[in-house]
């Protein structure tokens, strides 16, 4: 064997021991949030700290650097298949990041979190916000002090949105953000003012829980999610987590008075779970078998949830059969009735209860604290008061507890900050995507309201699903619709959606 084929076939095999190491970190941290008991969660924070700082010093120790200065020098990547060439150039911009942050710190950091996901459901349940500030404090810290190692050009939050949408600026996000705005503020208001608003009384009543599993693991096997490579459990927060391509797990939250709750939860987890189910078996075990990027990954969940399982044609289908299992609480609801009433849209206090239309209010106001916690304005003391005041501004709803105001999202516990505006691009590649689509699928509402979701399925796989990470977002979304993110579809989709629902002129 050649020394190129030894130092390739030596890199694959480093980067296979980082995945396995992140595998067995990523059960844990299921674990953690679907059943662990109270009292091992500090050791079992430990245990993922102590794993995760074992894929971080193999990120950035001498044996990966050796094969990335291999392989960077001249001529050498001509030689190199495209997957192998992709991974090493992730991998170099991984270590440079990575290089500039001490290993003990980064411990630090990964235990802190885990501890923090755990302090944050207790403050929820107790509506106490002050039990999980001391954790927020110490983990806003910690990332200013990775801004100032990883260094940044214009704002300091760039950074952080770097890590979760590749080119992402705040200067872009402002101008999307702005473009959107324009358009939807006057929708909501005339949606707000309509007189033909949906009654969606009957939602809110009891629905069993039994009822509600049954249902939802149907739609779930009609939609096409692989349960031989992926279970569904319960949890505080839903969320989706990808542990190999046989192993994609979801979690859903049921609440006994509001059934669709833990439909759309589910199928938007499930639209993520699709996703990373059918990334192509050449990437599995690489560091390129998984989403793209949170904004793409976002994109797929809010388009099964939002565009699929909110559509008309879609209940036109499964209605009935609903029907069938609540019968006293759905029995004398039309279906167009039914319809109008889950795309209800009025302010409301929880993003992930948020209807399409204000969704995008709940992003931009965690976009804009966060660029003033960032920009060093604002503290993890001076939160609460903020969220609400800009809730009262965007909104005109206030929270009356930190349960269903600064604490209903998980997202900050785990430091996930520069994430929350992937949702809102979400929204805004799936109204992209969707365009294109149905020019390829004219009889798309037709597939739908028939229960035939595989040409779909088939569209997403050839053009999003099985690249994983080999391509950029912007590849991605220019390769799909000729043009780059344009918020302009997402707005046109909602105007049309709305004014239908609430009969506008």
């Amino acid at each position: 064997m050649s020394e190129f084929e030894q130092k390739k076939t030596g890199f694959h095999e480093l980067i296979g021991r980082m995945k396995s190491y992140s595998e067995a970190v990523g059960l844990m941290y299921w674990d953690l949030r679907t059943g662990a008991p109270k009292k091992g969660v500090e050791p079992r924070s430990q245990a993922i700290g102590l794993l995760s700082t074992e894929v971080f010093k193999m990120s950035v120790s001498e044996e990966m650097e050796t094969y990335l200065t291999f392989f960077e020098q001249p001529g050498h990547f001509d030689q190199l298949d495209p997957i192998t060439l992709k991974m090493i150039k992730e991998s170099r911009k991984e270590f440079d990041l990575s290089k500039k942050i001490p290993a003990d710190r980064y411990r630090e950091y990964v235990t802190l979190t885990s501890q923090s996901e755990s302090a944050w459901e207790e403050a929820k349940h107790n509506s106490d916000y002050s039990l999980f500030e001391p954790y927020l404090d110490k983990i806003i810290a910690f990332n200013r002090e990775f801004i100032e190692l990883w260094g940044y050009k214009d704002h300091p939050y760039d950074t952080l949105l770097n890590l979760y949408e590749p080119g992402l600026t705040v200067k872009k996000l402002d101008e999307v953000f702005g473009t959107l705005r324009e358009r939807l503020v006057p929708l909501v208001k005339a949606v707000q003012e309509s007189s033909a608003k949906p009654d969606a009384s009957f939602l809110y009543q009891p629905f069993n829980k039994a009822g509600q599993k049954e249902f939802n693991r149907y739609i779930l096997e009609q939609i096409g999610y692989d349960f031989d490579a992926g279970r569904v459990d319960e949890t505080e927060h839903p969320f989706a987590t990808g542990l190999n391509l046989g192993d994609v797990r979801i979690t859903t939250r049921y609440k006994d008075n509001d059934f669709t709750f833990a439909l759309f939860s589910t199928i938007h987890e499930c639209g993520h779970a699709l996703y990373e189910q059918n990334i192509s078996p050449e990437l599995a075990g690489t560091i390129l078998c998984q989403g793209t990027s949170m904004g793409i990954h976002e994109s797929q969940s809010r388009f099964w949830e939002n565009m699929i399982g909110r559509s008309e044609s879609f209940w036109t289908r499964y209605y009935s059969e609903l029907q069938k299992l609540f019968p006293e609480q759905l029995a004398d609801v039309s279906l167009a009735d039914f319809y109008r009433a889950i795309n209800e849209a009025k302010p409301s206090l929880i993003r992930i209860e948020a209807d399409e239309l204000t969704y995008n209010l709940h992003i931009m106001i965690r976009y804009e604290l966060e660029k003033e916690i960032f920009s060093g304005k604002v503290t993890a003391k001076d939160l609460p008061e903020l969220w609400n005041n800009r809730y009262r501004e965007y909104l005109g709803v206030v929270a009356d507890s930190d349960e269903f105001g600064i604490l209903q999202d998980v997202h900050w516990a785990g430091g996930s900050f520069g994430y929350f505006p992937s949702y809102a691009l979400g929204n805004m590649y799936a109204a992209q995507f969707e365009k294109t689509m149905r020019k390829d699928l004219p009889e798309m509402d037709q597939l739908i309201s028939e229960g035939n979701f595989q040409p779909i399925k088939e569209w997403l796989t050839e053009r999003i699903y099985r690249h994983g990470k080999l391509l950029t977002p912007s590849e991605l979304v220019v390769g799909i619709t000729g043009e780059e993110l344009n918020p302009s579809y997402l707005a046109d989709y909602l105007e049309e959606k709305f004014k239908s629902v609430y009969k506008l002129n």
